[in-house]
């Protein structure tokens, strides 16, 4: 399955009657802190990489549940 890059264009507010500045904004996939973050602290807890792997793919989701949740 081919990648997508998207090319965005964002522009600032500025006073009727000035040209509009537009600039071009890149994104495209890639990781995110939350994988970071959530491979890590999984690494740190569980000392298992298919369990780092599981919770780098649920980013931020597995961040808030390693909050919630003491380690046993």
């Amino acid at each position: 399955m081919p990648t997508k890059n998207f090319l965005l264009l964002a522009s600032c507010v500025v006073a009727p009657g000035t040209p509009a500045y537009y600039q071009p904004v890149y994104y495209g996939p890639g990781i995110g802190l939350g994988t970071i973050i959530a491979v890590v602290v999984s690494w740190s807890r569980n000392k298992s990489i298919l369990l780092a792997i599981v919770a780098g793919i649920l980013g931020w989701i597995y961040v808030i549940y390693a909050i919630i949740v003491p380690k046993r």
